[in-house]
């Protein structure tokens, strides 16, 4: 059976090593099922709040569609996303081309694990974005600039000039959400 794996890490301030580390315990669980790997898809400081702009996610998504593999393999359902909606669109959507998702936390992924996890997920994002607001509080109070990360490593990883913003569109804008081809709704703010 065919085997793709999907690694990501969310900071600038974890490094590549995080990716080669998912990537080499998903090829041990791959080996250990006897599934052989065909490819390997990551997003590198790219946060799993949504998955726009995930580059390695959309690949994998088309790759999926055309059926390139049987299987993906990622450390756990968070590194695919961390949005309730965005997982359980895009577990749905690979259940249709045929592929499933195994977890090396989780093993075979269930909807179970879509609805529990999913939840999981939105309540860290949620949690890490109140925090964050606090320390850049926090930081402005003592007479700081609150987040020079974040300014950084959002220019860095900003779209071509010519692409749709997520923050720009509008239900009927035209642009698509990569999991489920509708119209995107715009989406919330994210936290830096």
């Amino acid at each position: 059976m065919r085997a793709a794996i999907y690694a990501r890490f969310s900071s600038d301030l974890q490094d590549l090593r995080s990716i080669a580390d998912q990537v080499e315990f998903a090829r041990r669980y791959a080996e250990g099922r006897g599934l052989r790997v065909v490819d390997v898809y990551d997003d590198a400081a790219i946060s799993g709040a949504s998955t726009l702009n995930r580059p390695g996610l959309l690949r994998l998504i088309a790759d999926a569609q055309a059926r390139r593999f049987d299987v993906i393999i990622t450390e756990s359902l968070d590194r695919l996303s961390r949005s309730q909606a965005d997982i359980a669109l895009l577990f749905e959507r690979l259940q249709f081309f045929g592929v499933r998702i195994e977890t090396l936390a989780d093993g075979p992924v269930s909807e179970i694990h879509v609805g529990l996890k999913g939840t999981m997920s939105a309540l860290f994002l949620k949690d890490l974005a109140q925090k964050t607001r606090r320390g850049q509080i926090g930081r402005v109070k003592a007479g700081r600039i609150a987040s020079t990360a974040s300014l950084a490593s959002s220019s860095r990883r900003r779209a071509p000039a010519n692409a749709p913003s997520a923050s720009s569109s509008s239900p009927n804008s035209g642009t698509t959400n990569p999991l489920s081809c509708s119209p995107m709704i715009n989406a919330p703010p994210q936290p830096n």
